[in-house]
């Protein structure tokens, strides 16, 4: 891909390697170098990456089903197939869907790739999920969405970013409080308890010398995301069995993926 403008393309960046993963094109060789040598060193995470992205669609389309007709996606990343809004207005053609994220060149292919029905409406704003009250305020967001209605909050693979000094519990919390009962949360997040103990220390082992940040953890941590909502059924488990057989063998699984109802 060519280097939009202010975008450093010798520095990689998450959201880019997550498209190579996922068979994208909207990558650098930096990203592609990173992407690479962590396929080298943790076996099945490019197949886990495309079961978190399968995981995604499943539960937009449960939910959905369920009549959710609203969409908070945080951390959008760079569009592929399978998008919110498309999942959404599949079922629901009405529905309404805001994209988030922080990275110029991920909003700029948003704009130029999103596109959504004429009965619905798709939004896309430029902001940092670290910065709740810089989404929730946003004309954007309330132009788009009615938070005396039920939102879907999409948290797919976004926390592990955050590092635990800048309090993700917290951030899920405040953008939690905004929403009305009956609001769901969809999370994703890397967990290392469900891989056996070498290959977790040999993913430590390749990802601590790369640019990126990562935070694994457990799933009592991530079960703590869910405070004041019910989890649905299956539970917190590996995305890859949240509700259907996996569209990839897992080698290993590295994600757990949920779905709560806000009391």
């Amino acid at each position: 891909m060519s280097e939009p403008q202010g975008i450093n393309p010798n520095i990689p960046h998450s959201a880019r390697v997550y498209d190579y993963w996922l068979g994208g094109k909207d990558n650098f060789e930096a990203d592609r170098r990173v992407a690479e040598a962590t396929m080298a060193a943790v076996p099945g995470v490019r197949e886990s990456a495309r079961n978190n992205r399968a995981f995604l669609g499943r539960a937009v389309r449960h939910l959905a089903q369920l009549g959710i007709r609203q969409f908070l996606d945080l951390g959008t990343g760079i569009p592929t197939q399978g998008n919110v809004h498309e999942v959404a207005q599949a079922e629901a053609p009405e529905s309404r869907i805001v994209y988030v994220d922080n990275d110029p060149i991920v909003m700029a292919h948003a704009r130029a790739l999103l596109t959504g029905t004429r009965e619905g409406k798709t939004a896309y704003i430029e902001a940092d999920v670290r910065d709740p009250r810089s989404v929730l305020d946003h004309p954007e967001v309330r132009e788009t969405l009615d938070f005396t209605q039920p939102i879907a909050l999409m948290m797919v693979a976004i926390l592990m970013h955050i590092p635990d000094q800048d309090d993700p519990a917290g951030i899920v919390k405040a953008f939690a409080d905004a929403l009305p009962a009956g609001s769901y949360l969809v999370l994703s997040h890397l967990t290392l308890d469900l891989v056996p103990k070498q290959i977790a220390d040999d993913y430590l082992a390749a990802t601590r010398s790369q640019a990126m940040h990562r935070t694994p953890r457990t799933g009592a941590q991530i079960a703590r995301y869910f405070d004041g909502f019910d989890v649905i059924e299956p539970g917190l488990v590996g995305v890859s069995q949240w509700r259907e057989t996996p569209l990839f063998p897992d080698t290993a699984t590295w994600m757990y993926g949920g779905a709560g109802r806000k009391r």
